[in-house]
């Protein structure tokens, strides 16, 4: 996933369960919800209200979904049949290819259109004047396009591991996959290990793709249907930050779809910012339609979701924000590791939101993103320790995560 913006408008996030008083249920294996929210007597599957000793319900019930968020992207290059391999060694439910399309109509699994993050291209002199730019959703960026390139030529290139602090050993040796190799991985892996293994693509950038005349649906619709997946069982799941697409997909198929939620970031007090054209759906801005990502998770928003998707997958702070703290009134924030760095570690969990019981009472299940292991990225709650984090969301009730490390997310999960 990813989302551009920054500060436009401010949420407040409902009060709940107080996260101090949050972790001590953990721990002890308490219930979340209080005394007149539970129900007594026998039931049968999820009540509405009611909170187990492991924490709040999933949508049916059954444990959360592992997405091995680009494959296991934290261990080798993301988007290669490698790290997509590693992913469903480790265990995970699901493998999530973000897909692009080639000159000549091939979808490919890259994170962005933009190559030169994520391969050697800038390496290659052969390609040196493919170099332009181009405007994706409203922004002039200058890079390497997929859609400049056929897939004879993107598979000359090798992909990179584009996080620095991550190992760089795997650079320059693992080439770029298609979509059809990445639903094939998942085919046969399950075929071998008898358990299924799904596929959860996100068409990256549609409207961008319209316009060049290479239209990602159909194409992406051809492959999963003639993988023999066509109904909401089947182990695939569409994701898109576009809601037109959505519409589109669901006229076309049952298989289930997922409209992402998108933010830049949140600011010192923990609000959601979001900055235009990035604050909404990109072909919002070109039907002026002033609704925004913030509209969306409304309970309204959520309403309309439903008729169109099966779920939602916002960002994590959505669901649990997290602020800074000037205890000295200096009016920077406070470095509480004292590492002389300014980073997710000098952050504090606010209470949840209600997006996650929202979602579930109109029937929409909830994958939220991206959970990673480094102790930069992870909120001071958590004491450096990623396990912390899943339990949290975990017990809120959410329907999956999208993990980089998809090993921790399964040790996690209850």
């Amino acid at each position: 996933m990813s989302s551009s913006a920054h500060r436009r408008h401010r949420r407040q996030f409902p009060r709940a369960v107080p996260t101090a008083v949050l972790f001590g249920l953990l721990a002890v294996g308490l219930p979340l919800a209080p005394a007149s929210a539970q129900v007594s007597g026998p039931v049968s599957g999820p009540v509405p209200g009611q909170v187990s000793a492991e924490g709040r319900p999933t949508l049916t019930g059954q444990p959360a979904l592992v997405i091995a968020h680009r494959g296991a992207s934290g261990y080798l290059p993301e988007h290669t049949l490698e790290a997509y391999s590693k992913a469903i060694e480790l265990g995970a439910d699901f493998i999530e290819p973000d897909v692009v399309a080639t000159k000549d109509g091939v979808l490919i699994a890259r994170h962005e259109p933009m190559l030169g993050a994520t391969t050697d291209v800038a390496d290659r002199a052969a390609f040196a004047d493919k170099r332009r730019t181009r405007k994706v959703d409203g922004i002039d960026i200058t890079d390497w396009f997929a859609s400049d390139f056929t897939l004879e030529e993107i598979k000359q290139l090798r992909a990179k591991q584009p996080m620095p602090e991550r190992d760089q050993a795997m650079n320059g040796k693992l080439q770029i996959p298609t979509l059809q190799q990445v639903i094939d991985l998942a085919k046969s892996k399950s075929a071998e290990l008898g358990r299924a293994i799904g596929v959860y693509p996100e068409t990256k950038h549609p409207s961008f793709h319209n316009d060049l005349g290479l239209k990602l649906e159909d194409r992406l619709l051809e492959l999963i249907h003639a993988a023999g997946w066509t109904e909401p069982s089947s182990p695939v799941i569409v994701q898109s930050f576009e809601v037109a697409n959505l519409k589109y997909l669901r006229s076309k198929t049952r298989v289930r779809l997922v409209q992402l939620i998108a933010a830049d970031d949140v600011d010192k007090d923990g609000a959601i910012l979001l900055q235009p054209p990035g604050d909404r759906p990109y072909h919002f801005v070109a039907a002026q339609d002033p609704r925004t990502f913030l509209d969306l998770v409304s309970k309204a928003g959520l309403a309309e979701i439903k008729t169109y998707a099966d779920g939602i997958g916002p960002w994590k702070r959505y669901i649990v924000s997290a602020k800074q703290i000037d205890a000295d009134g200096d009016g920077k924030p406070d470095d509480l590791n004292g590492d002389g760095k300014i980073d997710e570690r000098d952050r504090v969990l606010l209470p949840p939101s209600s997006l996650v019981k929202d979602a579930h009472d109109v029937g929409l299940f909830v994958h939220a993103w991206t959970f990673r292991n480094e102790p930069r990225r992870l909120v001071s709650d958590f004491k450096d320790d990623p396990a912390r984090e899943y339990k949290l969301f975990y017990a809120l009730g959410v329907d999956g995560v999208f993990s980089d490390f998809p090993d921790t997310a399964l040790k996690a999960r209850p």
